[in-house]
């Protein structure tokens, strides 16, 4: 399927191709840049590039690949650092050096290398579409191969195999090979969907204790500049009790995506594994081309989704979503559509949603069960939360940790606002902490909500009136807020104190609460509230 390009605007081209469909992959000019079909008119098709087209001409050849944007699934994924159209950052600087410029298509895995097979079949028995036909060891985990197509086993191999050559062939010939082409934007559905209710252990206090996270839900950070999204998520990534970390660097800077990529490979995880092993990073900064900028979340989160249906944990950060948007607004500007709030394309609620969706606890036919949880930062401009890209993913979250820009000025981090911020996830991960942790988990979780809550409201109080014009009670409850901030909520990440198991963290937490009761009882029998801060102040010390 041939044509030529009749015009260009930018990144959006037309061509006279026809009988292609929406989201079909086309390859334009003597360079065969890379795009997909974005709008389909009876005389004319319109593609969105995804790299530069400089130096692109009207007249120049396209071609149709009759496929949608596919991500190549297999082993060697994990480790690997990717741009938006899951090709390797190594291979395209070999292609055209450190800047990266039009470089066609490169293969994301390494087929040549070479991985110990194991054989869960023989020859002779039958085999079903998505059976394990074997595995290979990936890092720290076991890859399974699963069979794409059905038949009787006529030869499967054994020990050392490469990936460019088939596993096993099928009496009828087909050929069973140990990677897999998905289109990017078709969720993958090889289970059945079921609650989430295990939590996702960050290490981070104030996320595990007061909003918990489950394995399979969704949370949301937006915060403004300076605010620590990135670090947060970059703790947080090194910490999760999870198998694989999908790191998705949306539109960020790119001297911020070229020190994460080598911190990452420095960093070592709670397992003293190195943090890369278990780790894919997507890596499309804001001098990148949108297009690939829009696609390269949905390319992320099917490559989690494929571990996922391994019946592996797997954690999807994205850094960040606002910067996936404006790449969204800027190609429906192209397109001349008709904008919405804030000049984002109408449907930018509903294509959140189709991505946000995919996260999700699967249970398989193996009796296995995976999880994809996602944390997904967000930078409104002027850290105003109640702009179109927060509001949207706000709908589909459940559990919302906003990022305080006067707490990250008081250099207070993490920055989350504990009385803005809310999980609906909470009730779901109780049961596992009272049970597994401490049974005073809830009660203690309450009392510290309470404490925090009483104090921002005196905190009007003491505007007007001052310190001096509360009562006892009310400085001391001042008092034990403030050591609540310090102490308990606040972590330094760059510390040994950047992670906390959650006994550790009910420890820390029952002990501040422990003398809190301790003085109120000292301070209703008469001492005086002075002496009873001195004591504190000489304890701490």
């Amino acid at each position: 399927m041939k044509g030529i390009v009749t015009s260009i605007s930018g990144a959006t081209v037309s061509v006279d191709l026809r009988g292609l469909q929406l989201y079909d992959r086309v390859y334009v000019g003597h360079a065969r840049l890379s795009g997909e079909v974005v709008h389909l008119e009876k005389e004319r098709t319109t593609v969105q590039v995804f790299e530069d087209t400089h130096g692109l001409s009207i007249g120049e050849p396209a071609v149709g690949a009759r496929a949608p944007l596919t991500a190549v699934l297999g082993p060697g994924l994990l480790g690997g650092v990717y741009d938006g159209l899951q090709r390797p950052l190594q291979g395209l600087q070999r292609h055209s050096g450190d800047f990266i410029h039009s470089a066609g298509e490169i293969q994301s895995l390494d087929l040549q290398r070479s991985w110990d097979f194991i054989p869960h079949m023989q020859a002779g028995e039958q085999v079903n579409i998505g059976d394990q036909i074997g595995l290979v060891r990936e890092g720290h985990l076991d890859h399974p191969i699963f069979a794409a197509f059905a038949g009787e086993i006529e030869q499967i191999a054994q020990g050392q195999v490469c990936l460019a050559e088939p596993l096993a062939r099928l009496k009828d010939g087909q050929q069973l090979f140990g990677w897999q082409n998905w289109p990017v934007r078709r969720p993958r559905s090889q289970g059945r969907k079921c609650p989430a209710e295990k939590p996702l252990i960050t290490g981070q206090r104030c996320i595990d204790f007061l909003f918990p996270m489950v394995k399979g839900g969704v949370a949301v950070i937006p915060g403004g500049f300076g605010t620590g999204k990135t670090v947060l998520e970059q703790t947080i990534a090194k910490f999760a009790d999870s198998d694989v970390v999908i790191y998705v660097g949306c539109g960020e800077r790119g001297n911020e995506m070229a020190g994460l990529l080598t911190e990452f490979g420095e960093l070592r995880d709670a397992n003293d594994r190195p943090l890369l092993e278990r780790t894919i990073i997507i890596a499309n900064t804001s001098n990148m081309p949108v297009a690939a900028r829009e696609s390269s979340i949905f390319t992320a989160v099917t490559m989690a989704e494929y571990y996922r249906d391994m019946g592996y944990d797997v954690l999807f950060l994205a850094d960040s979503l606002s910067r996936w948007a404006e790449a969204l607004r800027e190609i429906s500007s192209a397109l001349e559509e008709i904008p919405g709030e804030e000049g984002y394309p109408t449907y930018l609620g509903s294509r959140l949603a189709k991505f946000i969706e995919r996260a999700g606890v699967v249970k398989l036919a193996s009796g296995k069960t995976g999880s994809l949880s996602m944390i997904l930062a967000i930078s409104p401009p002027g850290a105003d939360f109640s702009e179109p890209v927060t509001q949207a993913c706000l709908r589909a979250a459940g559990a919302f940790y906003m990022l305080d820009t006067g707490l990250a000025q008081s250099r207070h981090f993490p920055a989350i606002n504990w009385t803005q911020s809310y999980s609906l996830l909470g009730s779901k991960a109780a049961d596992y902490f009272r049970q597994q942790v401490d049974k005073r988990w809830t009660d203690l979780q309450r009392c510290c909500q309470d404490i925090m809550q009483q104090e921002d409201a005196l905190r009007e109080v003491v505007e007007v009136v001052g310190m001096e014009g509360l009562q006892d009670r009310d400085r001391l409850l001042m008092s034990v807020a403030d050591r609540v901030r310090r102490d308990f909520l606040c972590q330094n990440s760059f510390s040994a104190d950047a992670f906390s198991s959650p006994q550790q963290t009910v420890q820390l937490i029952t002990s501040i609460l422990d003398r809190y009761d301790h003085a109120l009882k000292r301070l209703e029998d008469g001492v005086l509230l002075s002496d009873i801060l001195q004591g504190e102040s000489d304890a701490a010390g």
